[in-house]
């Protein structure tokens, strides 16, 4: 048993003890299940659960890939204690697993990251579609993403197919890591460890974020940020005026 999971029975324990009628809530959610795996498995059919998606097939997909790869689990359990060392918001690890979106989106990834690199697709996509839909967060399932991260918040998240983020990185609510449109291959940011990003900032290309760098909230990144470096501010410009664009005609053929 890891030691978060440890510690989120026991402050599940605590609230009941001090207010009995959480149990109805904290018992199912918590108490009930053997492991944290099985838990957080639990705690995403319930997020991500639509009309377009059984819970019965989400519960299937979600255990397949944390019964897979217990790395999986080990780095939510990171992603809890980040959170819980960086948000002077979060008041125990339990809150966190129950109520933080950011950190349930980042697990639904880490799932359906699982199945794109297993040549399920299909699988993968559909836990993509299901966490933006719920959660309001948009990561590409082949993106890659370490541990130990705090998605703060996550609102309007999005990260492309070949964004790559290392371990120890903060991103806060409404950050794009996106591409210009025109490239091919490797055409997303690459965030190395220990980054952080503010609020509604927007890193597009092939750029790649130094180690320890901070980009300040609201900047708009297009150029490689060394390590250690604060990047803060806008860079749009006027260049041109675009052509007038041509009428799309549409054929189901």
């Amino acid at each position: 048993m890891g030691e978060a999971w440890t510690l989120i029975r026991a402050q599940a324990q605590a609230y009941i003890a001090d207010e009995p009628r959480l149990a109805e809530l904290l018992e199912p959610a918590v108490l009930a299940h053997g492991s944290g795996a099985q838990a957080l498995v639990a705690l995403l059919v319930a997020r991500l659960g639509g009309s377009d998606a059984p819970g019965t097939l989400l519960r299937e997909l979600l255990a397949q890939a944390y019964a897979a790869d217990p790395a999986l689990y080990r780095g939510s359990e990171r992603d809890l204690f980040a959170i819980r060392e960086r948000d002077p918001a979060c008041a125990c690890l339990c809150s966190a697993f129950l109520f933080f979106k950011g950190f349930h989106a980042l697990q639904a990834h880490r799932a359906a990251h699982w199945h794109w690199r297993a040549g399920q697709h299909f699988a993968a996509r559909l836990l993509q579609h299901r966490a933006a839909e719920a959660l309001g967060i948009d990561i590409h399932p082949a993106a890659v993403i370490g541990s130990a991260v705090m998605l703060d918040h996550g609102t309007g998240f999005v990260a492309g197919e070949t964004v790559v983020i290392g371990d120890g990185v903060s991103l806060l609510h409404g950050v794009t890591l996106g591409g210009t449109g025109k490239e091919t291959g490797d055409r997303h940011p690459r965030i190395r460890n220990g980054v952080s990003i503010g609020a509604g900032a927007v890193v597009l290309g092939n750029v790649e974020v130094g180690e320890g760098a901070r980009i300040g909230a609201g900047s708009v990144v297009l150029s490689a940020v060394p390590a250690a470096v604060t990047a803060v501010g806008a860079r749009a410009r006027l260049v041109e005026r675009a052509p007038a664009a041509a009428p799309v005609a549409w054929s189901a053929g």
